[in-house]
């Protein structure tokens, strides 16, 4: 099992430290065994939360032996680290653990030179919600840890286990940011009772046909102007986007557990033409078909190198 370290340091922001705790405590894998163990630990047996008072029940001990590092931001970034949590940290990344930061958690690991030498040196990305440099992974403020912690999900256990903690976070359908995501999150639940349902559940049966706007509206015995109305009241987008989504979390999916090409899965998913679904996929993930097979096709084991390089990221060393 995949084992995470949060580090709580004294005056930690309660939102982020709750953001990884929750997000993955709560991730499952397929067979229902928990994808993750989360440990929370802190350089003193109570820390400062501001609101109250935490008691970690772990030391800095336990990130020794943890395959990923979280270090929450705190109220006041500019305190100094101490000597004890500056060598924890460093002597981490040296075993090539994967260290990741959530908002101001970045000035410690840059106080501890992981992201560079002096603070001068950093690049910040301020259009974007989170970098990943491989090791090291930074998120912007508050919910773009959400981001990053579905991010790591899906590098770790892929695309389906990813889509289940997104939808146990309601995540929205797509998270505004300079940097396309890799996750294509599920589309926001429907209200209860929606008269959309059934309609949803036909195209997500149908998504290998070639499908105008026209023949959703046919099908959904609604006028076009109806149909985009509907769409917009009930999901928030329109009806030709949840398609296009739809085909491209399956494809997703195809590319991860099939070896079929790419010309095979444009046309399992409904795209006209190779082109077209290559031109969709990279606009929606950021990436071409072929560079997220390689990334996150399924192995033999789902434990990936955490120093493969997967992305960008709010700060990163030069």
């Amino acid at each position: 099992m995949h084992t995470v370290a949060v580090l709580a340091l004294d005056q930690v922001i309660p939102f982020d430290l709750s953001t990884p705790i929750e997000v993955f405590t709560r991730t499952r894998l397929p067979d229902g065994r928990p994808g993750y163990q989360v440990r929370v630990c802190a350089e003193r047996p109570e820390i400062d939360a501001g609101a109250f008072t935490l008691r970690a029940p772990w030391g800095l001990d336990g990130l020794r032996g943890a395959d990923t590092i979280i270090v929450p931001g705190t109220a006041t970034p500019e305190i100094p680290l101490t000597a004890e949590v500056r060598d924890a940290l460093r002597a981490a990344a040296a075993d090539g653990t994967r260290i990741a930061s959530i908002c101001a958690g970045t000035f410690p690991l840059a106080a501890a030179g992981l992201l560079a030498a002096t603070y001068p040196e950093i690049d910040v990305d301020p259009g974007v919600l989170y970098v990943d440099n491989g090791q090291i992974l930074t998120s912007a403020g508050a919910a773009a840890g959400l981001d990053l912690c579905l991010h790591m999900i899906r590098r770790d256990y892929g695309s389906a286990v990813a889509a289940d903690a997104a939808r146990l976070s309601v995540m929205p359908l797509e998270r505004e940011g300079g940097q396309a995501q890799f996750i294509v999150h599920d589309h926001p639940p429907t209200p209860q009772g929606s008269t959309l349902d059934p309609l949803l559940v036909w195209l997500q049966d149908n998504l290998g046909r070639e499908l105008t706007l026209a023949d959703i509206a046919a099908h959904a015995r609604v006028s076009t102007r109806t149909l985009i109305r509907r769409f917009s009241e009930q999901t928030g987008t329109t009806p030709l986007q949840w398609l296009h989504r739809a085909r491209v979390r399956q494809a997703q999916h195809l590319l991860e557990t099939t070896h079929h090409s790419v010309e095979r899965i444009a046309a399992q998913v409904g795209f006209g033409s190779p082109t077209a679904f290559r031109d969709r996929f990279k606009r929606t993930t950021g990436v071409s078909p072929h560079t997220y097979r390689r990334t996150f096709g399924r192995h033999p084991s789902v434990t990936r190198d955490p120093r493969h390089r997967q992305g960008r990221g709010m700060a990163r060393s030069r």
